[in-house]
């Protein structure tokens, strides 16, 4: 036997009032969507955590710069990895070899996964 009263309602255009064994709710107040937000604005607009501000910017003329280092930078290090004997040809079969091998590590990875799931399958099938 159900010994709680059930709530009365009486809603009209204007007005809604609840009426609950506990008391009257609505008295306290809108309820807010984040009752215990600590900030002040919860719905404001979105901002990037990347943003640059406006004394980082450099003028095209140092970007530039900044590239052309870069360049010497790396060719330098070309420079320095082929007098090692490193080649191009050497390179890119080093990079087929890795995406084979990213490949055979995936298509493993998706095995355990459903190996994984035949002793859960198991469980549920002898329930039935």
């Amino acid at each position: 036997m159900n010994t709680e009263q059930p709530a009365e309602s009486d809603c009209s255009p204007n007005k809604c009032s609840v009426s609950t064994p506990e008391g009257n709710d609505l008295k306290r107040g809108p309820l807010k969507r984040t009752p215990f937000s600590k900030f002040k604005r919860v719905n404001s607009n979105f901002k990037s955590p990347l943003q640059v501000p406006e004394s980082a910017k450099v003028s095209p003329a140092e970007e530039v710069a900044e590239l052309e280092r870069r360049r010497e930078q790396l060719d330098t290090e070309i420079a320095q990895l082929e007098a090692e004997g490193c080649r191009v040809e050497e390179l890119e079969h080093h990079i087929d070899m890795l995406h084979e091998y990213n490949d055979i590590k995936d298509i493993g990875q998706s095995l355990l996964g459903r190996i994984g799931v035949l002793p859960r399958l198991c469980y549920v099938l002898q329930l039935l």
